[in-house]
């Protein structure tokens, strides 16, 4: 493999530098391009992380500001201090990986912390894409890698990015496990380090929600420019129009959100941010009463969030109530939409 490549299956993808999209050369475990910057590869994943803007989420500054001498890097993945010590107690060779038992609720919302330090299985889901046939796919804020794997599954040349090395590290792992391949990148999705028009398929979930908007439209920006001519995305976001999302606002006091808390977005403001960028999007419900409900969890969750799941899912059929959905997705493509496509999805509201 050349330098500057990372190999996603069988298929070469070309690494650029994020500030100047120049090509980059492997020398001393590092990538170097020729206007001098220069990026760590720490257990094989290049941290191509930009130090001059500022960070989305803590573990994006840990990623860059590490020792890297723990193998799990453990100062970079957002858990708490006594998580991690329970990380380090945890023998490695047993069942669910710990990073990802204490992880499970970041990724998966509020109904997963009675899992956390008790998972027994990886929640690995069904992806709502058509199936993948080779395609290459990128997984905006992958983390421990839970879509990645639903998307390798399903056909798909799959590589993740996130700020958190030590949460890709962990994606590595389940990977392995699992006996599915991915590749990963430390990046930040506001600064993709990738060509033009390299992939096929975005995706990113329970991600971009928590942006600042303006660093939000910066992401879909780079989205758009590193998909093919004739690619697709599908992006998670949460509506400012649903029930739940509506009573989290005024607990909050409506206040603006800070740091890593959850933005909400009206259509209006989705299709504004979408219509200089695709010439086609569709939104669809992805779910009610909660921005992370899953009906393949149904067995992890508790009562509560059982008969959550259970409204959510009804109320996804009955199209008059989409427009109040908590969690939405956005599809967009990059020329008119395939035939079928809307179907495809399930049917949704504010087509064009």
């Amino acid at each position: 493999m050349n330098d500057g490549e990372r190999r996603v299956h069988e298929q070469v993808i070309r690494v650029v530098c994020p500030i100047d999209h120049e090509p980059l050369n492997e020398e001393a475990s590092a990538l170097h391009c020729r206007n001098g910057h220069v990026f760590r590869i720490v257990q094989g994943v290049p941290i191509l992380l930009r130090s001059d803007v500022h960070s989305t989420i803590p573990v994006m500054d840990s990623s860059l500001q590490s020792d890297y001498t723990d193998p799990l890097m453990l100062d970079t993945v957002a858990i708490s201090t006594d998580q991690r010590a329970a990380v380090r107690a945890t023998p490695r060779n047993r069942g669910v990986d710990p990073v990802v038992a204490m992880l499970v609720a970041a990724t998966g919302g509020r109904a997963y912390r009675h899992l956390v330090g008790r998972l027994v299985s990886y929640p690995i889901p069904e992806i709502d894409l058509p199936p993948g046939n080779g395609r290459a796919l990128l997984d905006v804020g992958c983390s421990w890698g839970r879509w990645s794997i639903a998307a390798a599954r399903k056909g798909y040349r799959v590589l993740g990015i996130d700020p958190s090395i030590g949460a890709l590290l962990a994606a590595k792992r389940v990977a392995s496990q699992l006996g599915v391949t991915i590749d990963v990148v430390c990046a930040d999705a506001r600064y993709l380090p990738f060509e033009d028009g390299t992939f096929d398929t975005v995706y990113s979930y329970s991600v971009l929600q928590h942006f600042a908007k303006d660093d939000a439209c910066r992401a879909f920006q780079e989205i758009r420019r590193v998909m093919a001519s004739a690619g697709e995305c599908r992006i998670q976001l949460a509506h400012a129009r649903g029930v739940m999302s509506l009573a989290h606002r005024l607990r909050r006091g409506l206040r603006e959100a800070r740091g890593f808390e959850v933005r909400y977005w009206s259509l209006r403001e989705i299709e504004s941010a979408f219509a200089e960028l695709f010439p086609r999007c569709a939104i669809t419900p992805h779910c009610f009463f909660g921005l992370g409900l899953e009906a393949c969890d149904r067995d992890l969750l508790r009562p509560a969030g059982r008969l959550a799941l259970y409204a959510s899912e009804s109320m996804k059929r009955a199209r008059l109530l989409h427009r109040f959905a908590d969690s939405i997705y956005i599809d967009a493509w990059t020329t008119a939409a395939p035939p079928g496509s809307r179907q495809r999805r399930g049917g949704g509201w504010g087509d064009r």
